[in-house]
């Protein structure tokens, strides 16, 4: 972009700035007036300004232009000269966003300097931007369970439109890949996707964090809701927001506009909200810390998003994706999984999740071998083993059981692990156990196990005696 705006009364002033930018490769409109100016501006923003602050026969003089462009158009870079220029008038538009002020009669040189900075200035917020762009088209969703599948095709549906979503699930469960995948493939792709993390910001600031502030010494300091205008802003751990901050939330999803700690005026925005919650926001708004109408605007479409022992089948395709992306972010080596450390994976407890999963690679990465496949004993579970391997240590409740109900105990643990382990596939269990899929059958009805669906895919679990 090396699209300038020239705004100065002076006809001649205003030409031979035009053209000498143009020597130079820039390409230029000019605006003799206030509204000649916002009518170029509002027609397409420029890539930098140049603004005469005294305009005659002007509803507005420079500093009012100022202040209405970075209000709604915060990036344009701002180059301010003046014939009447002193100290206080320099300070003014500085405080105000503008980029750099030039006296006349100005050296030509200079002002290419100037320019040129801000240039650069800009083009590098752009690059940032587009990298913050970048991670968002990173976003990967990977599984083949059917409780994956379940919570893919809800996502699909609700990527092509504006509806806010509420994302439910335990932490780590990976609320926030949902919703950068859902941004990714949504028409706000090219725009922001800016994270708000309710829990990490202190309460005391963070009206300030998300609205931004403007005061005469700092100028103006645009918020995360103008950061993310055009595109989405996900609202990570909603419960976690200030009660007081709730309301003005509220204010801005009916409005989508809003007004900067110490300013006056009103900041349109378009956004599309996403929020997500570990918590049962019912219970919040029972104690009061959640406003139930916030609830209600934000839960247009809620989504649950399963934990990972709902999707079991899905570890060893996720712990390969972990071992892949530390080989190429860190250079960790390029492992494959043998067949007793994926079972012993899809075994384990992961009250972490999907995060917990990814540490526990990475660890094994750092600490384990440089080749060779990632066996079960260098996995975590396995630290506390027996260095005898052919012994099994019984937990204590266990072991004061007579052998009868021992046996029945440790094999109803047993099959309720591996059916979830296969994702409720009876076949598949079967087919690794060593037993006939009717054998089965028998002895899962004999030991009070059933599935049920949950999640979109099957899990076993013991029916009491009541159902």
């Amino acid at each position: 972009m090396s699209d300038i705006l020239i705004t100065d009364d002076e006809r001649d002033i205003r030409e031979l700035i035009s053209d000498i930018l143009q020597d130079e490769g820039f390409t230029t409109r000019l605006a003799g007036t206030s509204d000649d100016c916002m009518a170029e501006i509002e027609k397409e923003p420029p890539a930098l300004m140049i603004l005469d602050i005294w305009l005659k026969d002007s509803g507005m003089d420079g500093i009012d232009i100022l202040k209405a462009v970075k209000r709604d158009h915060p990036d344009i870079p701002i180059v301010i000269i003046s014939g009447h220029g002193n100290i206080e008038i320099a300070v003014a538009a500085i405080k105000q966003g503008a980029y750099d002020f030039i006296e006349k009669p100005f050296n030509i040189d200079q002002l290419l300097v100037v320019i040129r900075r801000a240039m650069e200035t800009s083009r590098l917020r752009r690059e940032n931007l587009e990298l913050k762009r970048g991670e968002v088209s990173s976003a990967e969703m990977l599984g083949d369970s059917a409780a994956y599948r379940t919570l893919k095709s809800q996502l699909d549906k609700v990527t092509k439109s504006n509806g806010r979503v509420m994302l439910t699930g335990p932490a780590g469960a990976g609320k926030e890949i949902a919703a950068r995948y859902i941004h990714a493939n949504s028409n706000r792709s090219g725009a922001p996707f800016i994270t708000v993390n309710s829990a990490s910001i202190e309460p005391e600031r963070m009206e300030e964090v998300l609205f931004g502030r403007e005061d005469s010494g700092r100028g103006v300091e645009p918020g995360l809701l103008e950061e993310a205008n055009g595109g989405v802003i996900y609202f990570d751990e909603v419960a976690d927001m200030p009660l007081g901050t709730q309301s003005k939330i509220l204010r801005v999803l009916v409005d989508q506009r809003f007004q900067r700690v110490g300013g006056t005026d009103k900041v349109q925005v378009d956004l599309r909200v996403i929020s997500s919650t570990n918590r049962d926001l019912s219970d919040a708004i029972t104690v009061g810390t959640f406003r139930e109408e916030l609830y209600h605007r934000l839960n247009v479409v809620p989504i649950a998003v399963p934990s990972l022992e709902e999707r079991r089948e899905d570890i060893p395709l996720l712990a390969e994706h972990f071992i892949e992306a530390c080989n190429k972010s860190q250079g960790l080596p390029l492992r494959k999984l043998a067949d007793d450390a994926r079972a012993l994976l899809q075994t384990m407890l992961w009250p972490g999740n999907v995060r917990q999963l990814k540490n526990v690679i990475e660890r094994v990465l750092i600490l384990g071998e440089n080749t060779g496949d990632i066996a079960a004993k260098e996995l975590p579970a396995a630290d506390d083993a027996s260095d005898d391997e052919s012994r099994i240590v019984l937990a204590g409740g266990l072991a004061t059981l007579p052998l009868r109900e021992a046996r029945e105990l440790f094999e109803r643990e047993y099959l309720l692990t591996q059916i979830n382990r296969f994702g409720g596939n009876i076949s598949r269990t079967a087919s690794f156990v060593g037993m006939e899929r009717s054998a089965l059958h028998r002895k899962l009805k004999s030991l009070g196990v059933v599935t049920t669906n949950k999640a979109g895919g099957r899990v076993a679990y013991v029916e009491s005696e009541d159902t």
